[in-house]
């Protein structure tokens, strides 16, 4: 009997944050929910108290099994990627009260498992995403990242369960 594992997926943001439900069983991918956190307004440290409570409610609703984040990337702003690092830490920690297995994914290694390109555009990857999981609708576009990212862990497991091996493979830290 194959079991279901649930993945979350994050796509995080300073003012976006992306968040994507899938299940496997086996190697089927199937839909349970996506969205987006917004954390707009006010001071910084607010935004993250927004980001942390509402990836912890995220995990309370839905009690994944795993989470797959989106790792920072370097920006061309180094103030930009510092906010992005805060943001993604807000969104892991709020985690650890679950005790939940966390993966890291480089976005062009997310789009190299859904799209077949690192170098797949936001489109593309909103595109497979709609395809592989049969949405009726196109989910924004970082709820598509974080869907993405679920669905790459949940690629890079099928590949580890075919190869018999619970060791980690490229991408998976």
């Amino acid at each position: 009997m194959t079991t279901r594992k649930r993945i979350l997926g994050i796509d995080p943001g300073s003012r976006l944050t992306g968040f994507g439900v899938v299940d496997f069983v086996g190697d089927k991918a199937a839909y349970v929910a996506s969205g987006t956190v917004k954390s707009i307004d006010g001071a910084f440290a607010d935004r993250l108290r927004q980001i942390f409570e509402s990836i912890g409610s995220i995990v309370d609703e839905f009690r994944p099994d795993i989470v797959a984040v989106e790792s920072v990337f370097m920006h061309k702003n180094a103030g930009s990627a510092l906010k992005l690092g805060h943001a993604r830490s807000a969104a892991i920690c709020a985690t650890f009260a679950h005790g939940l297995e966390i993966h890291e994914y480089a976005p062009r290694e997310i789009k190299q498992a859904v799209v077949g390109t690192g170098a797949a555009t936001k489109e593309q990857v909103q595109h497979m995403v709609v395809s592989i999981l049969t949405l009726d609708g196109v989910p924004a576009e970082d709820a598509a990242d974080a869907l993405a990212a679920a669905l790459c862990h949940g690629h890079q497991r099928r590949i580890q369960t075919q190869l018999g091996t619970d060791n980690a493979i490229a991408g998976a830290r």
